[in-house]
């Protein structure tokens, strides 16, 4: 059964497209509309995984964030006061002039894990999360 393509366009910053490009063709894909198709399944897999953050839980959040975004850095630290009950720690690290890395960590409900990732993945400014989690100790 063949599926019908529907036809997008989509605005990339022209560094962004250009370290795409370069990943796809060391990849091997034979069009940039394949290496799309391919990292927008990935992104529903990991969605879906995330979704499915349930119970007692750690996690990590790993973020990279412009420093130089207005009111970021305080956005930041609102969430992480929001979340202040189940945030167990964090270290902020000066990457460039431009860029920082913070991780926190987190222990409580799964959801709740994943409000505070979902809520710093949405602000401007911020380049990358990455939200890792596992059960607790004696859930293993």
């Amino acid at each position: 059964m063949e599926q019908e393509l529907m036809r997008i366009g989509v605005s990339l910053p022209e560094k962004l497209l250009s370290r795409f490009d370069d990943i796809i063709s060391q990849r091997g894909y034979s069009s940039r509309s394949e290496g799309i198709r391919d990292a927008i399944r990935n992104y529903i897999v990991h969605y879906e995984w995330m979704s499915d953050v349930q119970g007692e839980r750690v996690g990590v959040i790993t973020l990279v964030y412009s420093h130089n975004q207005r009111g970021l850095v305080d956005s930041l630290t609102d969430i992480q006061h929001d979340f202040g009950r189940i945030v167990e720690s964090s270290l902020h690290v000066h990457l460039d002039h431009e860029n920082c890395l913070e991780v926190i960590i987190l222990r409580g409900d799964g959801q709740e894990v994943k409000k505070a990732a979902e809520k710093m993945m949405a602000l401007k400014g911020v380049k990358h999360v990455k939200l890792t989690t596992t059960s607790m100790g004696s859930e293993l």
